[in-house]
């Protein structure tokens, strides 16, 4: 694509760069006549038809019907991305929006990841899409906060400062006091250990009766250590957050029959579909693009997908955040907005 690049006279990339912004704009198909009056230049219809032809011909333009319009193919696309594109910068309005709503606040990983994909498809206008990381690092610590008479917070704490809260009931008839020591129970058995081995070691004990715990204190060491299981730590892959689905419905022109697209949810919704997510963030750092057929995942929709890793305190890829939508995404506005979304997970999650 490079050499395709460099066998472009300037003519030819001005011309393509205007088929390819109209594209963006509509969706539509753009012919010579009314590029002329785009370009607002002395170039004639019948010039900029030769040019569109020989674009064609390189496999950079196609004709989607009999009209004498032309669209950029997805090699096309690639091209302007890779080597035409001019990225601009977030703007500051979007830089305090997306501030905002990912603020921590006493929130969980998941609420967190939850607002920075949905806040990223606001402004994006494209579906956002959010690669949730696996639970299987260390523990560093477990406690039990009482919230009222049957309701308790458990907060517990990875070795690399992610933080998971959930609201349990209360057994029946708790004191006080059993909050404190299921805590200090639970604390002296996990620094150090994932929580199936500190579940391992707990069920050890409690059913071999060496425990010096009560009923109903043992009770609520046995939800507290379940909270987690339940909800993450048996997605043994991760688990994918997608919002804005609906964005995707509204340009169905774009993007081919409802069919099509009902797929595509199907695929998102499926763990190898995740999987396939991050392991294209790991490929390589920084922003990555798919441009429809690039990504198996998304080949069927005709969809573009904008990419970026995010890491934890150790500068660990652990996840990924982007957005998907119809190939004719605007390119220079999503790029800097998703890669300053993953930017600031990141600095959220030291």
């Amino acid at each position: 694509m490079v050499s395709v690049i460099s066998e472009l006279n300037d003519r030819s990339r001005e011309i393509f760069r205007h088929i390819v912004d109209a594209y963006v704009e509509t969706g539509e198909p753009i012919g010579s006549r009314t590029l002329s009056r785009r370009l607002g230049t002395t170039l004639s219809p019948a010039t900029i038809r030769n040019v569109m032809a020989d674009l064609e011909e390189v496999g950079l333009l196609f004709a989607p019907h009999t009209s004498a319009g032309r669209v950029p193919t997805e090699a096309g696309l690639r091209l302007f991305v890779d080597g035409l594109l001019e990225i601009g910068a977030i703007s500051a309005q979007e830089r305090q929006a997306l501030d905002a709503q990912c603020a921590v606040r006493g929130r969980s990983l998941e609420q967190v990841l939850e607002e920075a994909s949905s806040a990223l498809s606001g402004l994006s206008g494209c579906a956002g899409l959010v690669m949730a990381p696996k639970r299987e690092g260390a523990l560093r610590q477990i406690e039990f906060i009482a919230l009222g008479p049957n309701r308790a917070l458990v907060v517990m704490v990875s070795t690399d400062g992610q933080v998971e809260n959930r609201v349990l009931d209360l057994p029946l008839g708790l004191p006080p006091s059993a909050l404190t020591t299921a805590s200090n129970y639970l604390n002296a058995r996990l620094t150090g250990q994932t929580l199936a081995e500190t579940r391992a070691v707990v069920t050890a004990e409690m059913t071999a009766q060496r425990a010096d715990l009560d009923s109903l204190t043992s009770r609520l060491v046995e939800q507290g250590l379940a909270v987690w299981a339940e909800s993450e730590a048996d997605r043994h892959d991760g688990y994918l957050i997608v919002r804005g689905q609906a964005h995707l419905l509204e340009d169905v022109t774009a993007l081919g029959d409802l069919e099509r697209i009902r797929g595509l949810f199907q695929a998102l919704e499926a763990r190898e579909g995740a999987l396939r997510l991050l392991e294209a963030a790991n490929a390589a750092e920084g922003v990555q693009i798919y441009i429809g057929a690039e990504n198996p995942l998304f080949a069927q929709a005709g969809c573009s997908v904008v990419l970026a890793p995010y890491t934890n305190a150790r500068d660990q890829i652990i996840g990924a955040i982007g957005v998907i939508g119809p190939t004719r995404l605007n390119y220079a506005r999503i790029i800097p907005m998703v890669d300053y979304t993953a930017k600031l997970i990141g600095r959220i999650l030291r």
